[in-house]
């Protein structure tokens, strides 16, 4: 299993920034999908989660609104667009899958993680 993300740098407050994760080495079409976030000096949290269809399982309180997940299966990427970008959300980000879905059942297979991306918000 492998997980590349790709996309962070800098934003300014209110700006947007669209990360991506490219996955590989399992049939990505079957898993949920996470991003979590971990920002300095906190545990780790996750942002948000989206199903094997596309569709949202969750989003973080403090992104609701401005963060969307979605996922393109045919490219094997998943996505985190995030829009009016604020100081508090400067974390590094990662990608990760823990669930295989088949039917209407998912089962936990452990953590994956990918090596994270850093993206820093300031003016």
């Amino acid at each position: 299993v492998q997980l590349v993300e790709s996309g962070g740098g800098w934003v300014q407050p209110g700006g947007s920034l669209r990360l991506s994760c490219a996955a590989s080495g399992f049939t990505f079409s079957s898993y949920v999908m996470n991003w979590y976030r971990q920002a300095p000096g906190k545990e780790r949290e996750l942002v948000a989660a989206i199903t094997i269809a596309g569709g949202s399982l969750n989003y973080a309180d403090s992104v609701k609104g401005r963060f969307t997940s979605s996922r393109d299966n045919a490219k094997n990427t998943v996505y985190l667009q995030m829009n009016s970008r604020k100081p508090e959300d400067t974390a590094v980000y990662y990608c990760n899958t823990n669930r295989y879905s088949s039917g209407y059942r998912c089962y936990d297979v452990g953590d994956y993680w990918g090596q994270g991306t850093q993206v820093p918000v300031s003016s």
